[in-house]
């Protein structure tokens, strides 16, 4: 009975206010990214690797609930240390509304194989909501998304190929591609599967080292935002590649393995996990 009432609790708490920022972003089409109107992706985290109490910026992530935070296993390392800050605009300054959280049980895809490149974070206390933090929406099981889709890509990653990581959270409007159209052979061929999201490929709009892990946004017809993508891979030429738009694990393809996941954490988890599928 009380493994039922945490777990019913915790999908009420998120149904209740996902999604919707308290200070909407503002939405252009510009052909590269841009600086994001602070705290307009609440839910957007950094995911930091740390020694001797230094921090630096390893993938982006998505907050789903106070305590749970969905990224990529390609970036994680067993051998490393990790923490997650939220409600961050600029990653150098010192921010009012941002916390730092450590973690207390990552969980990667147990058959991640460059397939399957889904993580997720629970963290060492919940977050408390506010304006600056808040989580997104996550999407229908199986739901696939419509060719040309409006979503958007944000992290902090290379503004370029060849450039540092941003200071300043960007984001950048990344069309969905039909999944027929990003499996033909001058596209990804078959390394684009159908658990997976296409998005550009306009040769200059597309993630970068730094935004891994990090969401594709798309917004409901209610206003409210699902994270429908966590950032996987993109094209070994360089960032901004004709044709080979960025490639996103697709979120909707995991709803039941997030959920289970997230059930099995409320009791024995680790004689359980290895079932998870």
């Amino acid at each position: 009975v009380m493994k039922t009432l945490v777990v019913l609790t915790f999908v009420v708490a998120t149904a209740c206010g996902c999604g919707l920022p308290t200070f909407p972003p503002v939405l252009s089409r510009v052909v590269s990214g841009e600086d994001v109107r602070p705290h307009s992706w609440p839910w957007q985290i950094s995911l930091q690797s740390g020694s001797s109490g230094r921090w630096r910026h390893v993938c982006g992530g998505t907050l789903i609930s106070s305590d749970w935070v969905l990224t990529a296993a390609h970036c994680i390392n067993d051998r490393r240390k990790y923490r997650v800050e939220l409600g961050k605009h600029s990653l150098m300054a010192s921010e009012g509304g941002s916390t730092a959280r450590g973690t207390a049980k990552i969980i990667t895809h147990k058959d991640y194989n460059t397939i399957n490149d889904i993580a997720l974070i629970k963290l060492s206390s919940p977050v408390t909501f506010s304006d600056t933090i808040m989580p997104a929406c996550l999407p229908e099981r199986d739901f696939v998304l419509p060719h040309s889709s409006p979503c958007y890509i944000t992290g902090w990653g290379r503004l370029s190929t060849s450039s540092p990581l941003a200071d300043i959270l960007q984001q950048a409007l990344l069309p969905v591609v039909a999944h027929n159209i990003c499996k033909q052979p001058d596209w990804w061929s078959i390394l684009a599967t159908d658990k997976m999201v296409c998005a550009g490929g306009d040769g200059v709009t597309a993630g970068c080292n730094g935004d891994s892990g990090g969401p594709l946004n798309c917004q409901n017809p209610d206003g409210s935002w699902d994270v429908h993508g966590v950032v996987s891979f993109g094209s070994g030429q360089g960032c901004n590649v004709f044709q080979k738009p960025t490639v996103f694990t697709q979120v909707s393809s995991y709803i039941s393995w997030i959920n289970t996941v997230r059930t099995l954490s409320v009791c024995d988890y680790h004689t359980s996990i290895n079932n998870v599928t």
